[in-house]
């Protein structure tokens, strides 16, 4: 059913037929769990502190997860960690193991993602881990009424037309409900739809750097409410990103009651933009390339037409 694919790190990935993408870039699985997930959320610094709770969604094949540990025990080997992972196919990490993905990690490692994979959950010293399987809508709702506050929230479903049920305004208000007050969210995209519904929680959102792409990825936590919030970390949006999220490309994908399609969930935004008078992408893209230095790199477009 999975099929690895090497990427340029020498790690390997999946290819999903279903939503025709692979689960990373061709860059590298390994590093882009890293420098997308682990380090822009501060693992390194909050591993520190002794004790990090990390809510990875889309836990897919198990790299996020992996990425984090390495990272935290790194630095402080006696730090607990508690993970919680939502994923709707339970194939999916079972596979990875299966395919022996993880051969060139550290055996402690492949059997806790071993564990993970087949058990769903694992109780051992520094570690609580526990995979709930399902459609992500319910489980955040879950999450939330078990009174999960996240230091650290990994988003990584498939791109926004491909997987639009997990990047609505109504689904990152949930995921935002479960991030702590200092805590800090990481995606890959920079879509200006998915910056908006992180605005429209309540969120300041920030660039990532590039990672396999042309692209950033995005970094969102809490406005500042005293000094040792974790906001002042995060840079201001450029005034090319800002003038992005006034275009037609930020009309959020929305989701009533968390339970629609994906296609009604798109015609919904479609239906939207359709009416819409801001301005269209393309028009904003064509002012700024204008402009722009050749080196400037603007954010990504939408594939879904907002024109």
């Amino acid at each position: 059913m999975f099929t690895p694919q090497q990427t340029q790190d020498g790690s390997f990935t999946f290819f999903s037929t279903e939503f025709n993408q692979a689960f990373h870039s061709h860059y590298g699985a390994k590093q882009e769990s890293l420098l997308k997930f682990a380090i822009p959320t501060r693992l390194p610094i909050l591993a520190e502190t002794g004790f990090v709770r990390l809510l990875d969604i889309c836990y897919g094949l198990g790299y996020n997860t992996a990425a984090a540990l390495q990272t935290i025990w790194q630095v402080n080997p006696r730090c607990r960690v508690e993970v919680i992972g939502l994923e709707i196919n339970s194939i999916v990490p079972q596979a990875a193991i299966s395919h022996q993905l993880f051969n060139s990690w550290d055996d402690k490692y492949i059997k806790i993602l071993t564990q993970i994979a087949f058990e769903h959950q694992i109780h051992i010293d520094y570690l609580q881990a526990t995979l709930l399987i399902g459609d992500a809508r319910s489980l955040i709702l879950q999450v939330h009424e078990s009174g999960f506050q996240a230091d650290a929230i990994f988003l990584d479903p498939f791109s926004p037309p491909q997987c639009p049920q997990l990047w609505t305004v109504e689904f990152i208000q949930k995921v935002s409900e479960c991030l702590h007050q200092n805590g800090l969210i990481a995606t890959y995209s920079c879509a200006a739809a998915v910056r908006t519904a992180l605005l429209a929680a309540g969120l300041v959102v920030s660039s990532t750097p590039p990672i396999g792409r042309r692209t950033p990825g995005t970094i969102a936590g809490h406005p500042k409410h005293g000094e040792e919030s974790t906001i002042s970390y995060l840079s201001p949006l450029s005034q090319t990103e800002a003038e992005h999220l006034l275009t037609r490309a930020a009309i959020p994908y929305r989701d009533p009651n968390l339970s629609d399609t994906a296609a009604m969930i798109l015609k919904r935004r479609q239906e939207e933009i359709g009416v819409s008078t801001l301005e269209s992408s393309s028009q904003w893209r064509k002012r700024w390339l204008r402009s722009s230095t050749p080196q400037e790199i603007l954010p990504e477009q939408s594939t879904v037409s907002d024109d």
